[in-house]
C-alpha cells in the first residue's frame, strides 16, 4: 500500500450504503465490501472515525412530514444509525480490525458512552471508532455530527463517501450533461446549493478549515486512493 497522506480522518457513510441493491435494511454482503478497504486502510496504520446514517432503517425528518412529532421521530433515527453502527462493527471485527461503538445517547449494555478523550485514546490504539446516534440531539443531522466528530477528533480530512464520484452541478444520474467539480468552494456548495452535507456541517467545516473529500464508495479501491492522496472525487475546501 501507498504511503498514507493522513494520519486520521472520518468517514461518513450513508445508511443507504449498508442496504446495497436493496431499499431497506442492512445487506451484509454490501457491508463486507467496504469494510474490507475500511479494515485495510486501519491494519496500514491510519486512525479511522466514522459516522454512519440511518436513512436504511428510519428517517426522521420524512417521518415528521408524514405527521409524526419530530423530536420523537429525530430520536428513533438516532437509534437506527447504533443498528448499523452494530452491523459494521460486526463486519470489520470479523476481518480482525479491533472497532469500538460509541453512542451520543447512552446505551451501556451494546456501546460506549462517547466521551472525546476516550475517543481519541481509542483511535491512538489503532481501534476503528464508529460514532452512533448522531450528536444525541433532535434537529440535527447525522452530517451535522461527522462535521462535529471530526472537530472534537481533530482529524485530518472527512471522508463523504457518496453514491457518485463527486460532486456535481446538478445530479449525474438524472442529467447526461453535468460537470462535475474537481475542488469547490465551502461557499458555492451553499450558494449553489450542490447537496455535499446539509448547511450546518459545511459552515462547522468552513468556520474550522476541515476539508471534505466526497467522492464513490462503490468503486473499488477509494477509500485507499482517497486516503493514500490519489485525486478522487470532489475536494471542499477553501474560499471566503
Amino acid at each position: 500500500m501507498d504511503k498514507l497522506r493522513y494520519s486520521r480522518v472520518l468517514l461518513k457513510l450513508s445508511g443507504e450504503a449498508l442496504a446495497g441493491d436493496q431499499k431497506f435494511g442492512i445487506q451484509p454482503t454490501a457491508i463486507n465490501t467496504f469494510c474490507r478497504e475500511i479494515a485495510e486502510v486501519s491494519q496500514a496504520g491510519l486512525q479511522v472515525a466514522l459516522v454512519i446514517g440511518g436513512g436504511n432503517i428510519f428517517r426522521g425528518m420524512a417521518a415528521s412530514e408524514q405527521g409524526m412529532e419530530r423530536v420523537q421521530a429525530d430520536y428513533m433515527g438516532m437509534l437506527a444509525t447504533v443498528m448499523n453502527a452494530l452491523a459494521v462493527q460486526d463486519a470489520l471485527e470479523k476481518m480482525g480490525c479491533s472497532t469500538r461503538v460509541m453512542t451520543a445517547i447512552d446505551m451501556k449494555e451494546v456501546a460506549e458512552p462517547y466521551i472525546r478523550r476516550r475517543a481519541v485514546r481509542h483511535l491512538e490504539k489503532g481501534r476503528v471508532v464508529i460514532c452512533a446516534a448522531g450528536t444525541g440531539n433532535p434537529y440535527f443531522t447525522t452530517d451535522t455530527a461527522a462535521a462535529l466528530r471530526g472537530m472534537e477528533l481533530k482529524v485530518d480530512a472527512i471522508l463523504k463517501a457518496t453514491k457518485v464520484d463527486g460532486v456535481y452541478d446538478k445530479d449525474p444520474r438524472k442529467f447526461t450533461d453535468a460537470v462535475r467539480y474537481e475542488s469547490v468552494t465551502y461557499i458555492e456548495t451553499l450558494e449553489k446549493r450542490l447537496g455535499v452535507m446539509d448547511s450546518t456541517a459545511i459552515s462547522l467545516a468552513r468556520d474550522n478549515a476541515m476539508p471534505i473529500i466526497v467522492f464513490n464508495l462503490f468503486k473499488e479501491g477509494n477509500i485507499r486512493r482517497v486516503v493514500t492522496g490519489e485525486p478522487v472525487g470532489t475536494i471542499v475546501q477553501g474560499g471566503n
